[in-house]
């Protein structure tokens, strides 16, 4: 074969290569997109919509999944692991919010980093999801949500890899961590404070009624 003909046939390859890369990039945005409306959802109570939103989500994951076959490299990349831990993010905040098992990386079908740094990125959420129900009163949910946090810390803490194998997920891990602390803090105090006002109001009626 003549040098050409082989640099003719890299060339059809990679127009091929780069157009798949391009549709990618578009499918991976609305993953991107589409996720920050689960959780948005999630955290205003709507979860029936966080669902609807989240099957949408799974389509586009698994169009993403189709699009790449041909192209593994492509598949596990930095281009499409950013959309994969958004989407595992969304799916197991939605699993928790629904109280059900979380799912595993094979049940979501993602490569095992995404999945990682998915549920590193998820502890952020939940802090905010349970500061959503300390202000609806509902203390006994903020802690079984400070409970998942601290769990998902626990075990992401056990994975003692270099950054090479599983990039970013050390410092989500030291994110969490801190997290962790604040969102302690937060709860110890404002139950302490909601168990005060409850004496004070329970002392004061009894004197009304003398």
């Amino acid at each position: 074969m003549r040098l050409e003909e082989i640099i003719q046939a890299v060339e059809e390859l990679l127009a091929v290569r780069d157009s798949v890369r391009e549709d990618v990039i578009r499918i991976s945005r609305d993953v991107v997109r589409l996720s920050k409306q689960v959780i948005k959802l999630i955290l205003e109570g709507e979860v029936e919509k966080a669902s609807s939103a989240a099957g949408e989500m799974e389509v586009k994951v698994r169009e993403i999944e189709e699009r790449v076959s041909g192209f593994p490299d492509l598949y596990y990349s930095g281009l499409i692991y950013n959309a994969l831990s958004e989407y595992v993010e969304a799916s197991l905040l939605l699993d928790i919010a629904l109280k059900r098992d979380l799912r595993d990386f094979r049940e979501l079908r993602v490569p095992p980093v995404p999945y990682l740094q998915g549920l590193g990125d998820l502890v952020g959420e939940l802090r905010r999801l349970a500061l959503e129900k300390v202000r609806a009163g509902s203390f006994e949910e903020a802690w079984r949500l400070y409970r998942i946090m601290e769990s998902i810390y626990v075990n992401l803490s056990k994975l003692e890899y270099p950054e090479a194998l599983i990039p970013g997920v050390r410092h989500k891990v030291d994110v969490a961590r801190r997290l962790l602390d604040e969102t302690l803090a937060l709860l110890v105090d404002l139950e302490s404070r909601r168990a005060l006002t409850e004496s004070i109001e329970a002392l004061r009626l009894r004197q009304l009624e003398f």
